[in-house]
This record gives structure tokens, C-alpha cells and sequence, in this order.
């Protein structure tokens, strides 16, 4: 058979190979502790499955949704950028549901891009902005996210010829992988660099409601002018660990958001309504079981972090994400230093430069397991750099 030559070039999904080799483990009797992929361990609280029942149970929500999102929905996504931003949407033309922020980020790219057009995109960063430019024929220039600037992209080292060729700009803060965050007039400048380029910027912001230690998380279009030039991705998943029901959306500029609305009125039908009303339940309060989670989230950082640094790895504290990014140890590339924990200790950690050649000598741990399983991680780890 015969094939699209557009996959030659795309390399297997990181989680799902991390997947793969835990299962593997797993089948030769391993007792594996997986701090690899940012799941949550526990389920999505009572109170929202009990309206995804009651919704689920009425008549209305059993055909066709529609593709522009049932009113609801669109509402509440308003109410909440007002609400917890600041930010004035137009609940119809500024607000688009996606069946997850994934899938978003990803057509996004086929509704902006054209072959041999440039796209920026974070390195280290989530796979799929580099993957979904690579499909439609893109050219993905990667902007090296360092510590020494704190992790944000240093928008003077793009060459002026290749900012003036990108017509699509990823960014993503709080971010993945490096959990490194915004402060300060970063966001200004993205807009000022967007504008003198003709740049469309997609702001990913999956994990804004997961902060720790006081900070808050802003969003890009709350930026003078960033209306005009970017859109904003959101996503249920992490805060409220709904990872499984596929439920996000998009707001911002209209005249980015049309042209994604069309492409997917051809690619899918919509998101079941039942979903999207449950959406608008959650978004519209209550929100203490998203405060409960980051106490829980800041308690496992601590003790992650603390027994880290005792047996000698370097390790940041973050002030927001479910991620800690650390460097390796001396003699050890990330995806060696990942395989030995995995082989040595049966602790799964994600190699860095599974995000990108700038993530290279780090890996990144999740805090998606209880206390007593991170402390256990960590005493297995430990041992097996002993050996």
C-alpha cells in the first residue's frame, strides 16, 4: 500500500511511545511509578459528573451539535475571561469549542499555514505545534526557550528575514515543559514583534489555573492590541481533571478564529452538547475543587523537590503547571537518564529532548501520583544512581 508522504517526516507521538514502554514493564511483572505523562491520578470530582449525567440524560442534547458551540457555552467562556482576566469577548464571533485544546493547536496550523510557510514555535515545547506545522508542509522555526532568559524565547535573536516570513507564532504560559512562567512585559513585546510582522500568535494556556505560592497566571489577550492578533487556547483537562472527556476551547481574534471555524464545519461535527453544557456548568463555578487540587499540587512539588535536592539533583521550585524540569546528571543525556530510572528503578520520567533540541540534558517529572508513590520514586532513583 501507499501512503501520504507527509508522514515520512512524523516521528512517532513522545506519550505514546512513553506509553508503550510502560506497558511493556508493566507486562514483565515491573511495579512501575509513571511521573512521565501529565494525567491526573484522581478522578474528575462527583459534583461535574453528576451534571454530565443529568446533561446526558436530556433529549435535546442527543443530535447534531452545532459546530459554533451551544449559547451556554460560548456565555460562560465570556464570564469567565471577565471574570478571572478581565477580558471583554464577544461570546459567538470570539469564542470557539474544541474537543480539546489539542486538536485546536493542531488544526489551527491548517487553517493559518500554507506549505513553505514559517511557523515559530517554543523548543522545548509541546509536540504538536511542531508536528501539525510539519503536516501541512510548514516550516517550523524553533525558538530556544533557555533558563538563563527564564525560559521565554529571546525575540531579538529571530532573524528579521525569518520574522518576516512567519505568518503563526506559538507560545505557552504557565509553560510545558519547563514550567517557567510570565512576569514582567514579555507579553508587550509579543505583541509589538507580532504587529511589525504580520504575525498571528496562539497563546496556549492549558495550565493557568494551576499556580502555586501566590502567582497568578495572565492571559495574553488581556495584552494592549493582543486582540487584534491572537487567539487564546484553554482547556478543562488539567484543572479539573477532565482529561478524558476531550473539552477545551478558543477566544480571541475573529478574524483567526473564522477561518479554524470553517475547516473544522468540514472535519468534524461539533462536540456533543451534553459536554458543552457541563463546560458551562464547570466554568461557571463552583471553583474550590481547583484551589483543593494546588494545595495538593504544592504539597507533592515540596516533597518532590525537597528529595531531589537531597540526593543531589538541582532542582527548581515552580510557581505554577503540574511539572518540574530538572537537569540531568553529569554523564547522562536525557534519554539515557530516562532509560536508566526506567530500567534501574521503574520510574517513568520524560526525556527533554522529546520537546526539542534546547531540551536536551533536562527531563521533565510529573506530580501526578500520591505523596507516599513520589517519595518512593525518588528512593528508587537514588539507588539506582548508586549502582
Amino acid at each position: 500500500m501507499r501512503f501520504s508522504r507527509r508522514m515520512d517526516g512524523l516521528p512517532p507521538y513522545l506519550f505514546a511511545e512513553i506509553e508503550r514502554k510502560i506497558a511493556e514493564k508493566k507486562k514483565a511483572g515491573v511495579d512501575v511509578i509513571s511521573l512521565g505523562i501529565g494525567d491526573p491520578d484522581l478522578p474528575t470530582p462527583a459534583y461535574i459528573v453528576e451534571e454530565m449525567q443529568r446533561q446526558v440524560a436530556d433529549p435535546r442534547n442527543h443530535q447534531y451539535p452545532s459546530n459554533a458551540g451551544v449559547p451556554e457555552f460560548g456565555e460562560a467562556g465570556a464570564a469567565y475571561m471577565a471574570r478571572r482576566f478581565g477580558v471583554t469577548i464577544d461570546p459567538v464571533k470570539e469564542f470557539f469549542p474544541l474537543l480539546g485544546s489539542k486538536e485546536g493547536l493542531a488544526h489551527i496550523c491548517w487553517s493559518t499555514l500554507d506549505a513553505g510557510d514559517v511557523v515559530l514555535v517554543p523548543d522545548p515545547g509541546y509536540p504538536v505545534y511542531a508536528a501539525a506545522s510539519l503536516l501541512v508542509g510548514a516550516e517550523a522555526v524553533h525558538m530556544p526557550l533557555l533558563p538563563e532568559n527564564a525560559f521565554l524565547p529571546d525575540l531579538d535573536a529571530i532573524d528579521p528575514e525569518v520574522a518576516g516570513r512567519a505568518k503563526l507564532m506559538f507560545i505557552s504560559y504557565p509553560n510545558n515543559p519547563t514550567a517557567g512562567v510570565v512576569e514582567g512585559d514579555f507579553f508587550e513585546r509579543v505583541v509589538a514583534f507580532a504587529k511589525k510582522n504580520d504575525i498571528a500568535v496562539v497563546h496556549d494556556n492549558a495550565y493557568c489555573e494551576l499556580v502555586f505560592d501566590g502567582y497568578e497566571a495572565p492571559s495574553f489577550l488581556a495584552t494592549p492590541g493582543a486582540m487584534d492578533i491572537g487567539v487564546e487556547f484553554f482547556s478543562l483537562s488539567k484543572p479539573f481533571n477532565m482529561t478524558g472527556w476531550r473539552v477545551g476551547f478558543a477566544v480571541g481574534s475573529r478574524e483567526i478564529l473564522e477561518p479554524l471555524w470553517r475547516l473544522k464545519t468540514n472535519l468534524d461535527s461539533g462536540m456533543f452538547e451534553a459536554i458543552q453544557r457541563t463546560g458551562a456548568f464547570v466554568l461557571n463555578g463552583p471553583w474550590d475543587f481547583v484551589h483543593e487540587m494546588n494545595a495538593l499540587y504544592t504539597g507533592r512539588r515540596d516533597i518532590l523537590v525537597d528529595a531531589l535536592r537531597h540526593i543531589g539533583l538541582d532542582t527548581p521550585s515552580p510557581k505554577a503547571t503540574i511539572y518540574i524540569w530538572i537537569p540531568v546528571p553529569a554523564g547522562y543525556s536525557s534519554a539515557s537518564f530516562a532509560a536508566h530510572v526506567l530500567d534501574q528503578a521503574g520510574v517513568v520520567v520524560t526525556p527533554g529532548n522529546g520537546y526539542g533540541e534546547a531540551g536536551e540534558g533536562f527531563v521533565r517529572i510529573s506530580l501526578t501520583a500520591p505523596d507516599a508513590r513520589i517519595r518512593e520514586a525518588v528512593e528508587r532513583i537514588e539507588r539506582s544512581l548508586r549502582l
